[in-house]
C-alpha cells in the first residue's frame, strides 16, 4: 500500500508543472488577466503588404504593442527590448510574433513602418489604417493615445497573447528582456 501511495505521489508531482501550465494562472512577471480574454480581431494594412489580422497568428504567441515611428524614447526602447528577448529565445523565437500598431496614421505608412521595424528585427510586423480603424482597435484593447505636440502620449505596455488567441497578460514599459523571455517560455510551453 505504501508503494502505491508513493507511486501515486510521484505521478502527481511529475504532473504538477503540466497542470500549472494548463491552468489560467501562470507564474508570469507581467500583469495577468484573470481570466484571460479573447484578443479582439482586427484587419489593418500590414507593413509586409496585404492585410494584418490578429486571428492569422493563432498557434503563435503574439506580443502586441502600440506606438509610432517618430517616437523619441519609449517606442525604440520597447522594440529594442523585444528584439533582444526574441534573440534570447533562440529556436523558440519562430513561434513568437510581434505586431506593432501605429497611433500615428498620418505619418506611419506601411513602408515607413516596415523600414522602422526591420531595423529592430526583420520578423516584426506593423499595422496601420485610417484613424477610425485604429481608434476601433485601440478601444477594443483599452489602449489610450493622445496627440501631444509633435508626438503622442499612449499606452506603452505590451500585450502577451497565447497560442489560442487569449490575452494572458500586459508587460509594463521598462521591463528587461529577461522578463519577456521568462513569460514567453511559459506561454510557449502552455497548452492552448
Amino acid at each position: 500500500m505504501n508503494r502505491l501511495i508513493s507511486f501515486t505521489a510521484l505521478l502527481l508531482l511529475a504532473a504538477l508543472p503540466a497542470c500549472v501550465l494548463a491552468g489560467t494562472t501562470l507564474p508570469l512577471k507581467a500583469g495577468q488577466f484573470d481570466p484571460p480574454r479573447v484578443a479582439p480581431d482586427f484587419t489593418l494594412a500590414s507593413s509586409n503588404g496585404g492585410a494584418l489580422k490578429m486571428s492569422a497568428y493563432r498557434g503563435k504567441v503574439v506580443l502586441l504593442g502600440f506606438g509610432f515611428t517618430t517616437c523619441p524614447e519609449v517606442c525604440p526602447t520597447t522594440l529594442a527590448t523585444l528584439a533582444t528577448a526574441r534573440k534570447q529565445l533562440g529556436a523558440q523565437a519562430k513561434d513568437v510574433q510581434l505586431l506593432y500598431i501605429t497611433v500615428d496614421p498620418a505619418r506611419d505608412t506601411t513602408k515607413q513602418m516596415h523600414d522602422y521595424l526591420e531595423y529592430f528585427d526583420p520578423s516584426f510586423i506593423g499595422g496601420t489604417g485610417s484613424e477610425a480603424q485604429l481608434a476601433a482597435v485601440r478601444k477594443a484593447y483599452g489602449v489610450t493615445s493622445k496627440k501631444v505636440g509633435e508626438g503622442f502620449a499612449h499606452t506603452s505596455s505590451v500585450f502577451l497573447i497565447d497560442r489560442a488567441g487569449r490575452i494572458q497578460a500586459m508587460m509594463p514599459y521598462d521591463h528587461p528582456p529577461g522578463d519577456f523571455v521568462h513569460d514567453l517560455r511559459l506561454l510557449l510551453a502552455a497548452k492552448p
